[in-house]
């Protein structure tokens, strides 16, 4: 085959793989497309499928939609600070937690270390619905139901695939750091805080995306621990909004396209790290 016939080849496969990929993209976007397109449109072309652009925009949805928000949440700010209390408070304890486990189960010894390490990635197994009666109870004696904490303490218990991953990362790390650092006369807790951690900010920043779109977007916690109204998240609020402004269409997409703006613009300028983090685990050099 001559050189000129391969570069063809190889062009033609280029040119269908971006094909492909732009039709999988287009698939995968509209529907965020049919949200946004939705929230722009006056009220008598909300059904009519074949009118995808509205005419005219309607940008007051927007505006409307905040204005149907209890006054009491501040046009809906009330929502948005106990969402991002809630998702800062829930990456940083799962960071924490998660790394220094993964710590101990990769750079220490200790009796039945490998036998614990399995029965923890067992867990994963467990479906969420058959803790979710115990850990209701366990929140409910410590006198936790209806305020923030059980949407985010459970973070610092941590997960077994942030566990996993984290431990993954600390395998590639050479020994050759820690011995220098033991030399030096470092302990352990600040060879992990000083030398291990930075090294894993790829898995750390993969981890964060992670846990902040299903921290910002957890519906059933809300669901079970909050009652009131000044304690709500985000995603509750748009269930409830749905349930009081029921036909209210546009103003439905309106609030729900403003709350997924957040997760869009953080998964936007982080997808690098989020892909390096994932495609590096479990790679060692």
């Amino acid at each position: 085959m001559t050189t000129v016939a391969r570069q063809r080849r190889d062009f033609v496969r280029q040119g269908v793989l971006h094909l492909v990929l732009l039709a999988g993209a287009a698939i995968f976007m509209a529907p965020f497309a049919f949200l946004v397109s939705t929230s722009l449109k006056p009220d008598d072309q909300i059904f009519k499928v074949t009118q995808f652009l509205p005419d005219p925009v309607k940008w007051d949805n927007y505006t409307k939609a905040l204005d149907f928000l209890p006054e009491s949440s501040l046009h809906g700010l009330v929502f948005l600070w106990n969402t991002i209390k809630v998702t800062a408070l829930g990456i940083a304890a799962m960071l924490f937690s998660s790394s220094l486990v993964a710590y101990s189960f990769a750079r220490l010894r200790w009796p039945g270390r490998d036998f614990l390490f399995v029965v923890l990635l067992a867990t994963m197994m467990l479906p969420g619905e058959v803790t979710m009666i115990p850990v209701f109870l366990i929140f409910k004696g410590l006198g936790w139901v209806d305020t923030l904490q059980p949407l985010w303490v459970g973070n610092l218990f941590a997960g077994a695939f942030n566990v996993f991953l984290l431990r993954q990362f600390f395998l590639t790390i050479p020994t050759e750091l820690e011995d220098a650092a033991k030399i030096d006369g470092c302990g352990f807790f600040t060879i992990y805080w000083r030398i291990m951690l930075p090294l894993i900010k790829p898995a750390l920043a993969a981890l964060t995306i992670m846990q902040f779109m299903g921290s910002w977007n957890d519906f059933m916690g809300p669901l079970i621990y909050i009652s009131s109204i000044e304690k709500m998240t985000g995603s509750y609020a748009l269930q409830l909004f749905q349930s009081a402004h029921t036909g209210e269409w546009s103003m439905l997409m309106a609030a729900a396209t403003l709350w997924t703006l957040p997760v869009l613009a953080v998964f936007f300028f982080t997808q690098k790290y989020f892909i390096q983090g994932i495609t590096l685990t479990g790679i060692k050099g």
